[in-house]
Order: C-alpha cells, then structure tokens, then sequence
C-alpha cells in the first residue's frame, strides 16, 4: 500500500470523525448537562423561588446554607442529599440557596444533571475539574434507582472513591422521596436471594451513606401551608382578606388530599388567575 493512499485513508478518516468540542463558556451562572453528544448548555434564567418564600424547612434551610457558603469559599464541605416527602421544596431549596450564596458575592455555578446521565458523570467531572477557577454545585432532581438499575454504581465511586475523588471544586446535591435512594421491597428482596444478606443490603444503601449532610422533609402543619400562601401573596402583590384566603386555601388541600409546598403554590396560581394578577 504505497504512502499516497494511507495519505488519503487517513484524511478520510479524519473528515468522518466528529469534531472536538469547544470548550465551555463558564459565564453563566446554571448549566444543564447532556450526554450522547457531552455538553454543558448555559441556562439563561433559573427557575427558582425566593428563599424566604420557602416556610417550614428553617433547618434544613440553614444547614444547606451553611455548607455552600463554606463551599463557595473555597472551604470543606458535604456533599448532601435532601430526602422526603413529595413538594416540600427539596428542589427548591437547593436553586434558593445557590442564589443566595451567589448574592453574598462569590462566583458560585449550579450544574444541573438528570439521572439518565449518570453514567456520564465521570466525563463530567473531568471538564469541571479542569476549570479551576470556578466552583460548582453538581445538583441531581429526583434521584432513585429502581430493581436492576445500575446507574448507582457510576455515582458510588464519584461521591466518595475512585483514584481522583470528587474534584475539590464540585459538590454533589441530590433529591430524593427515598433516605435510601432504593425502594424499600428492593432492598429486602436482596436480603432474602442473597448467599450473604448483609453484604447484599450494605452494597445497595451504601450510596446514600456517601452524603455527609442527610436533611429530611417532613409534610407541613395546616400553619405552615397557610404561611407559605400569605408569603406568595404579599411577594406578587395579591391582596385577599384572611378570612377568605383560609377558607379558600384549606378547601382547595382539602380536594387535593395533601398539604405541601407544591400544593399551595398550585393553590397560589389558580388564586392568582382568579384575581387578574400576573406572575
């Protein structure tokens, strides 16, 4: 095969292979992350709701806030997961805060990665390492394994093994309805197939072991959901007397079955349309 024709395979070869990425513009202040190709997409405005907006989680509220800003500081700090009931503002918490720290005057980023992604995380981490200048809070929505799934294992290494170890400028923050990320009859079901039953459990709870801060949320009292509404309404400039804002409020949980941050905002926007008052 003579030197002209490898010439030629080689440049066809090279005009078939996908072009490097750019790298990436970390001038915004959210990313979302994708796989399949990789890329970091910049998030022009966050959806986010005021951290005094946020009613009934005042412990958890300060914990996570005292270890960004030690993080964002450039100290130690826990990589943590938020667990609990169902629109208690898990999610929330983590985006109020990440704005909060933002406005004491650092630099913080949020990178948002879905749980579909995991198995990438790893190339992830290797762009966040590499920007050194920055510092990132990594943040997984509603994350939970289900029988079978393996994704688990790609975040075991990530948030407390693996030769490199989570980059010192990247914490993990994850949501979940479940302590354990699994579902409790998974759980037993390993215990009961397994030779070794204990080994079996330990290697499925493990994962949430590896996040230093556990904040739990708990369903809100009747005061709290009244006090998340009035808080919406004097935030937006809707004004309704107390008599009928209760009674209004307390019916539209009472359909619904529940009480909740979720629910009184839902309650809150129906309210708000009602009314002619734009959000």
């Amino acid at each position: 095969m003579t030197g002209a024709l490898l010439t030629r395979i080689a440049e066809a070869l090279e005009r078939l292979a996908p072009a490097p990425h750019a790298a990436p513009d970390f001038s915004a202040e959210a990313f979302v992350w994708h796989a399949d190709p990789d890329r970091l997409l910049p998030v022009a405005e966050v959806a986010r709701v005021d951290l005094p907006l946020l009613v009934g989680i005042d412990r958890s509220r300060d914990t996570l806030m005292a270890n960004t800003a030690q993080f964002a500081r450039g100290l130690p700090a826990n990589n943590a997961l938020l667990w609990g009931a169902r629109g208690m503002g898990k999610s929330s918490l983590v985006k109020a805060v990440h704005a909060a720290v933002r406005a004491q005057g650092t630099d913080l980023k949020i990178v948002e990665l879905s749980r579909e992604d995991l198995p990438s995380i790893g190339r992830l981490l290797t762009l966040l390492r590499a920007a050194k200048d920055h510092r990132f809070i990594l943040f997984c929505d509603d994350l939970s394994f289900s029988h079978d799934d393996q994704h688990y294992k790609a975040l075991k290494a990530v948030l407390d093994g693996g030769i490199e170890g989570r980059p010192e400028n990247v914490v993990f923050y994850a949501t979940s309805n479940r302590r354990h990320l699994m579902p409790r009859d998974m759980i037993e079901n390993e215990r009961s197939s397994a030779i070794n039953p204990s080994e079996a459990v330990e290697e499925k709870v493990s994962l949430s072991d590896r996040f230093g801060l556990w904040l739990g949320f708990h369903p809100c009292s009747q005061d709290d959901y009244l006090e998340m509404i009035r808080g919406y309404c004097t935030s937006h400039g809707l004004e309704i007397d107390e008599p009928t804002l209760r009674a209004e409020a307390i019916e539209w949980q009472a359909t619904r079955g529940a009480r909740s941050g979720r629910v009184a905002w839902q309650f809150f926007c129906d309210l708000a349309g009602r009314r002619g008052v734009r959000l």
